[in-house]
């Protein structure tokens, strides 16, 4: 039989197999000893997960007894569909004999069918429909790239193939502004359904305001024949035009492929009932399942599986953690509770639905081990299903499989003999043997260490746990949450293995495993709810008339609810209903689901306690907005009884079946076997041991217990506390240990980066995501900078280590330092970086006294901080004076005291003071408490590895970045180039090699002087983009550090335009010349063509408000790749915010968002395109433009064609067209228009004829 658990079904299966007579594993179902009751039912019921691998079937007989069965999900010698033949083979039928229907009670069913089809693109052929000006909304969407290090940038591939834009269009409150053409739009439809198409996504912007052109469009294109059409106000009802677009156009593409899937079913199971799982965690009848709500269908089977498990248990606070082999996914329950996202990204594509919330790190049983000369590395490439783990005899590589079955934890004598060409033998642990030695030979001799096969494998599997537990802390630590105090819910058959070490690694004790863990979400299917779920668009303030709105609406989507369940055979009134209001601050996007009640005050309360414990703070007396109500109907399906312990008084103490030898806590250990049938309730395994169970095996770690309760589920928890100072030497570096620590200094600048991103209140850093933070050492060394927006990298160390010259031997325990001078390490005024010395932990005071041990450091792009325009970006300033409040070594925090007064004193005063300093203020104490974040980690960090282990490796860090960029230097050669701005002025660049030192010389002499306007870029500017690009040039994941910098030499004349004097107006410098210095660089080495070459800086306000958005254009094309359209390139990756919160929160419409077709440069690869913005002013307002390549064209190399410029134009309201400047600042009256036309990327190569 097989006794693969769900594990190795999402992950690493044995070969295929054709199964005639598919295995049954048979697990008989006591209800007096098992975890739950479920209503005995008079026929069979079927809960089923239909993964991408394996289909889990679990079958609950008429007599209550229950069985298990697992089958290959494509097997098409042996049947046509899994589940199918699982209901067949376990009701002991033939291959093609009729289901007896009546004999059925329910199937419950979640399926990967949509999620495959989504995740390979193989859904139906989509056409969108759209507003005009709109084409590509969906696929320029808010405009970041996924890797800010990639050269060759690949966005996730559309859903749709092709788009009819139609006239017509609604106001942000849902006036007509324009009817709908209806003729235009059903000559347009006719044509595509000619074409071939059957499904269309409707997607008009400000829907969810009105609905009637979006209703039209659906009557139009069903009296034309469309099989499926999706609108977006009904699929999602909800504010923000990108993700609600995105979600429409997934409904479309995939319902198709599932309605074809469940007929297939049907057809198959008649008279009965037939149930699928959906995303938000509730059942609904087949009939009504969409493509949308199917995405997470299997896993979140398992989250039920896992919340209704535990509460059996009496545990309500859990993680659930389920591993396989491709990757691990991991999701937070508290309070028995199920979290769910609304607004969130699947597979490439933004979702604004309710779906479980799940986290999914790369890191499985068949993730690929790796040596790169430095550093061991734990995936994130999986071995696959072909050819799988060393261990499988198809000539797999080495993976996490294969490291427990070195260890001994996997035995081959335990494992199924489904192995070789006859699939009858068993694991290879000769080959695992063979390519662990030969791999440690080669470490040995790289790293100059003496390690065993034994703790070469051992190290791995600590990576892969540390992969792991990060993805956990993503989802709990990062947000406030202690899981100390949480229970560990495994399942899926490799998560028992690693079980005890992911609790171990994040300080739980308490690690539950249930009986059908290794099919937990087949179970879950049992257990699950019939659920429907109603939303409905609110987007006003919250006052009493927004209250009788919600009651109002609240009213007919109960209603709505109750008929979707009475069409399931749900009697109305017996489903318990639930309403929820999302809430969020005025002028923010992050709402928060608060359960509703009808008074304001309490209301308010409710959520600004929710916001509290979320985000560290509430803003009482701030405005809130009601985004949308929310109403569940839950109709219980399967029940679960918390039964009072039964507690055995003198369990006898269970013997294995065998000892054996097996790699735990460091050393060979004499291990027992234990069959999980041979436990008795309350009965003890003491580790080390291994517990095998038909569908997955448990490791009990040493210092680890397991017992078996009387509910049937085994509870492991730790026979002491876990000592916390780990034993690591640091006479040399461990490859090992040196990938551990990798990940942990990145951790904590990223755990730093998602406290600020949910502290702040500022549409710039909360949203657009303008920020970064980093750690740093003792004396200011760059030691790790969480990825976020490139100019800032590595220019946060001038910062520090001019705070340290200032201060050194002043600085004491709570103190925190404030700056912005672009002079010392800054980047332009608006940039704000707060420094927070980390002083040692009372176990280190005596030997270290007062002396910072490390800093952190945080720096947000300030919505307002004064200067001659608002948004303090402005175009034409001469001196630094006139672009805001500079600030240099401020203490802004003295011994723990916010010193308030002083700061407001500071940001008020001068020629140009701030326009918001309560946004500052509100920003500074985000910045404060993210650098709060980074000292806990930190202290951790030394608490467990000691002091001198934490700074040994922050020295081995920047030694292991230095060298993967002396590899690159290696295959570089020389070069020089000179680039010329739109005002005349010139950044040159030579790069000279020494191959002898591995070394490079990057001289900026010839650059011009430095500029009368703004476009100078401060020294720490040049030196960040040099870092960037070098960063890029290094093809594999390295964190970013001040090693890096070690290989090179930078020269930056002074007073040059890369390295100007003060009072030099700097602020074009942070976000033009530093483009500018970027692709000069790349164009010396001739590695890839320019990029747009610019941010295409656009503000507008008024004196007392204002709005900052900078926007994508195309970038180079390589030696071997095209250039990406409409994405931001080079130093800079913030979003863009969507359109219908732009029109919603300002009086400004955008008329026109698409590609600018063929604006990239021609040649073998062809540059990226760049985008046409074009924005109607509704009133008077001031706006400006700070931008670049209006004259000169983006390069291309090796015969490639030039970009197109951009253009900027002001069309005036009586019709005038006026071409502006590069920058420009001119007063918006009612009903003109700015228009921006992005440049285009170079092309690489000569075009072929």
């Amino acid at each position: 039989m097989l006794r693969i658990g769900r594990s190795a079904a999402r992950s690493v299966p044995p070969p295929r197999v054709p199964l005639s007579n598919p295995p049954i594993l048979r697990v008989p179902y006591i209800q007096t000893s098992s975890m739950s009751t479920l209503p005995k039912p008079k026929k069979w019921e079927f809960w089923i997960d239909r993964g991408g691998t394996f289909t889990d079937v679990m079958a609950q007989r008429p007599n209550g007894s229950i069985e298990t069965l697992k089958l290959l999900s494509e097997n098409p010698e042996a049947y046509k569909d899994a589940a199918i033949m699982g209901i067949r083979t376990l009701m002991g039928l033939g291959k093609s004999d009729a289901i007896p229907g009546g004999k059925i009670e329910a199937v419950k069913m979640g399926t990967t069918v949509a999620t495959n089809a989504l995740l390979e693109r193989k859904g139906e052929r989509t056409l969108l429909v759209t507003n005009k000006g709109f084409r590509d909304v969906l696929r320029i969407a808010y405009q970041n790239r996924p890797d800010i290090f990639a050269r060759h940038i690949v966005k996730p591939e559309l859903l749709y193939s092709s788009v009819v834009e139609v006239s017509g269009r609604y106001s942000a409150d849902g006036k007509e502004l324009e009817k709908l053409d209806a003729k235009e739009a059903k000559r347009a439809l006719k044509v595509a359904f000619e074409e071939g198409y059957r499904s269309v996504a409707v997607v008009l912007i400000h829907a969810y305001r009105n609905t009637k052109h979006e209703l039209e469009l659906k009557q139009i294109a069903k009296d034309i024949g469309f099989e499926q059409i999706s609108i977006s106000h009904e699929v999602s009802p909800l504010i923000k035009m990108v993700s609600r677009g995105d979600t429409t156009t997934v409904d479309a593409y995939l319902t198709p492929i599932l309605r074809r899937y469940v007929d297939q079913v049907l057809t198959e199971i008649k008279g009965t009932r037939v149930m699928f799982m959906q995303s938000n965690g509730g059942l609904t009848e087949a009939t009504l399942f969409q493509g949308k709500d199917s995405i997470l269908s299997g896993p979140a089977g398992g989250i039920v599986g896992a919340a209704c498990t535990c509460a059996a248990e009496g545990i309500n606070n859990l993680i659930g953690f389920d591993m396989g082999g491709t990757s691990t996914d991991v999701c937070h329950l508290s309070n028995g509770e199920y979290e769910r996202a609304f607004d969130t990204e699947v597979a490439g594509v933004r979702m604004r639905a309710p779906i479980m919330k799940i986290h999914t790190v790369a890191a499985g049983g068949g993730s690929i081990l790796t040596f790169d000369g430095q550093r061991l590395l734990c995936g994130p490439q999986s071995a696959g299903a072909v050819p799988g783990p060393a261990c499988y005899r198809r000539g797999g590589p080495l993976t996490v499989t294969d490291c427990n079955v070195m260890l001994g934890k996997i035995r081959a004598d335990e494992f199924p003999k489904v192995f070789g060409p006859a699939s009858d033998q068993p694991l290879d642990t000769d080959i695992v043997a063979k390519k662990f030695e030969e791999m440690t030979k080669n470490i040995n001799a790289e790293a100059s260490t003496q390690k065993s096969p034994l703790e070469v494998a051992d190290g791995f599997l600590k990576i892969a746990v540390d992969n792991m537990a990060t993805a956990i802390k993503d989802i709990s630590v990062r947000r406030g949450y202690d899981v100390s105090k949480y229970a560990l819910c495994c399942f899926g058959g490799a998560g028992a293995q690693h079980a005890c070490l992911v609790a171990d690694a994040l300080g739980m004790e308490t690690v539950f495993i249930h009986e059908y863990a290794g099919v937990l979400s087949a179970y879950g299917m049992g257990l699950a709810d019939i659920r429907a779920m109603r939303e409905e668009s609110v987007e006003r303030l919250l006052d009493i008339k927004a209250l009788d709105e919600v009651n109002s609406m609240a009213e007919k989507l109960t209603e709505k609810c109750h008929k979707e369940l009475e069409s399931q055979g749900i009697a109305k009134g017996s489903a318990k209903v639930s309403i929820s209001v999302h809430l969020r601050y005025k002028n923010t996007d992050s709402s928060l689901l608060v359960p509703y009640v009808s008074d304001q005050v309490k209301l308010t309360a409710n959520f600004e306690e929710k916001h509290h414990q979320r985000y560290g703070f509430s803003a009482k007396g701030k405005p809130l907005v009601v985004e949308a109500v929310v109403v569940e109907a839950v109709a219980q399906s399967g029940l679960v009884e918390v039964k009072e312990r039964k507690v055995v008084k003198n369990p006898q103490t269970p013997q294995p079946t065998k000892m054996v030898e097996a790699y735990m806590g460091g050393k060979m250990s004499k291990t027992g076997i234990f069959p999980r049938e041979s436990l008795e309730t309350d009965s003890e395994v003491v580790g080390p041991a291994i517990i095998t169970e038909p569908n997955s095996t448990v490791i009990v770690e040493p210092e680890w217990k397991a017992v078996l309760s009387d509910q049937g589920s085994l509870i492991l928890t730790r026979t002491k506390p876990k000592e916390r100072m780990a034993a690591v030497g640091t006479d040399r570096c461990d490859p090992i240990m040196l990938e551990i620590f990798n990940n942990l200094f990145m951790s904590v600048a990223e755990q730093m980066g998602a406290t600020l991103e949910n502290v702040s209140h500022s549409v710039n850093i909360k949203e657009r995501l303008d920020f970064s933070c980093a750690l740093f050492n003792a004396t200011g060394n760059l030691i790790a900078n969480a990825p976020h927006v490139p100019v800032h990298l590595g220019s946060m160390s001038e910062s520090v280590m001019s705070i340290i010259n200032a201060r050194d031997g002043t600085m004491a325990p709570g103190d925190v330092f404030l700056m912005n001078n672009p002079y010392n390490g800054g980047t332009h005024i608006p940039d704000v970086t707060v420094i927070t010395p980390v002083f040692a932990a009372e176990e280190y005071k005596k030997p270290t006294g007062e002396k910072p041990l490390f800093f952190v450091a945080s720096r947000g792009h300030h919505q307002e901080i004064g200067g001659i325009t608002p948004g303090s970006v402005p175009p034409f300033s001469t001196n630094i004076e006139e672009e805001g409040v500079l600030i240099d070594n401020f203490h802004l925090v003295d011994r723990g005291t916010f010193r308030e007064k002083e700061v407001i004193e500071l940001l008020t005063s001068g020629k140009y003071p701030t326009r918001n300093v309560n946004m500052n203020l509100s920003d500074l104490r985000a910045q404060i408490a993210a650098n709060e974040r980074g000292i806990k980690e930190i202290h951790k960090m030394v608490h467990q590895f000691t002091l001198p282990v934490v700074n040994t490796y922050m020295k081995y860090v920047q030694d292991n970045a230095e060298e993967m960029v002396r590899k690159v230097i290696d295959a570089l050669e020389a070069g020089t180039f000179t680039y010329e701005m739109d005002d005349g002025c010139k950044v040159k660049v030579t790069v000279s090699i020494d191959k002898k030192e591995r070394s490079a010389t990057i001289d900026f002499t010839g650059t011009d002087p430095q500029q009368k306007s703004n476009f100078n870029a401060p020294k720490a500017i040049a030196q960040a983009a040099c870092l960037y690009v070098f960063r890029t040039l290094v093809d594999h994941p390295i964190p970013l550090n001040s090693g890096c910098m070690k290989p090179l030499k930078i020269i930056l004349p002074e007073k040059s335009m890369v390295n100007p004097s003060p009072p030099a107006a700097v602020v074009a410098g942070n976000v033009e010349v530093s483009q500018t210095i970027t692709d000069a660089l790349y164009g010396a080495l001739g590695v890839l063509a320019g990029c747009q070459g610019t941010m295409n800086n656009f503000t507008f306000g008024t004196s007392t408000d204002g709005y900052y958005e900078t926007i994508c254009g195309g970038t180079g094309a390589g030696p071997n790749f095209d250039g990406c359209d409409a994405v931001h390139s080079n130093m800079t990756n913030t979003r863009l915010t969507d359109p219908e919160i732009l029109e919603t929160r300002y009086p400004v419409r955008l008329e026109q968002f698409e590609i600018r077709s063929n604006s990239g440069g021609e040649g073998k690869y062809r540059g990226g395109n760049g985008i046409v913005r074009a924005i109607r002013f509704l009133k008077p307002m001031t706006a400006s433009i700070l931008s670049n390549h209006r004259r000169v064209p983006p390069y291309g190399l090796q015969g490639g064609g030039s970009g197109k410029v951009g253009k900027n134009t002001l069309i005036k309201a009586n019709g005038k067209v006026e071409e502006l400047s590069h920058r420009a600042e001119i007063e918006m009256n009612s009903g003109d228009v700015f228009v921006i036309q992005t440049p285009g990327g170079g092309g690489f190569g000569k075009k072929e004829c």
